[in-house]
């Protein structure tokens, strides 16, 4: 799956940033210590094959725990790959927390994340990402502690995480309108969401997110009056260009 996400950028103009999540589920027919050691052991050649950005782990009582989501972490910080995390989704186990410890470039989910946890992502500079669509699909009730999150001063991004398990999503638009109906997050914090704290939780806040000299001219043109229009309206995409490295795409 890395190897074929490295080559998409080969045929189409989009860009692709790859992450390894190989500690996300254990396969039924495996020992968990045995599953856990090869996903560590497999860590030092993607890197070196430059296959992954970013090292993932599921921190969560379903998936793993944080002392194993630590061995995977450790891996990935030998091998010189910055971490993400899927944390504190259906219950809190510190995973905010955990991610900040080893400077995560972000954490997401967070529905159950504590007040002491979004004070640790603070001050790690990681990024909470919140999956709006993901809470809507598997019918959650814990909303994310946004106030926190502001409170703390976190930079907060808002993502579809499609994935056909939890969040068959598509439209980052229609993500948009979830964090603001179910979040109530502000028109202006779901287009920084959308935009500088995404690229930030990507690694690649020096080359996009934000319009800058010497970044890329990395566009998509709306024909809309104001902001808001991005967010209010459901299921419409008024998409009008899309510019990739300073050319239509």
């Amino acid at each position: 799956m890395l190897r074929a996400a490295r080559r998409l950028p080969q045929m189409r103009r989009v860009r692709v940033t790859t992450t390894y999540l190989g500690a996300h589920a254990w396969p039924p027919d495996r020992e968990r210590d045995a599953y856990l050691d090869e996903v560590c052991r497999l860590i030092p050649d993607l890197a070196r094959e430059g296959l992954a950005d970013a090292v993932d782990a599921f921190c969560e009582g379903i998936a793993f725990s944080a002392e194993e989501t630590t061995r995977v972490f450790s891996a990935a910080r030998d091998a010189g790959l910055p971490v993400k995390l899927h944390a504190d989704q259906l219950s809190d186990r510190d995973g905010a927390a955990l991610a900040a410890r080893f400077g995560a470039l972000s954490a997401d989910h967070l529905e159950h994340t504590s007040e002491s946890g979004a004070a640790a992502l603070a001050s790690a500079g990681t990024v909470a990402v919140l999956l709006p669509g993901a809470f809507y699909f598997i019918r959650e009730t814990k909303l994310p502690p946004v106030e926190a999150f502001r409170r703390c001063g976190v930079p907060m991004a808002v993502a579809t995480d499609c994935n056909p398990g939890s969040s068959p999503l598509t439209s980052l638009l229609l993500a948009g309108n979830m964090a603001a109906t179910l979040f109530r997050m502000t028109v202006d914090e779901i287009v920084a969401g959308m935009t500088r704290n995404a690229a930030r939780a990507l690694g690649l806040a020096r080359e996009i997110g934000t319009l800058e000299t010497g970044k890329s001219c990395d566009l998509a043109i709306f024909e809309i009056e104001r902001p808001a229009e991005l967010v209010y309206r459901m299921g419409h995409a008024p998409l009008a260009h899309r510019v990739v490295a300073g050319e239509l795409a």
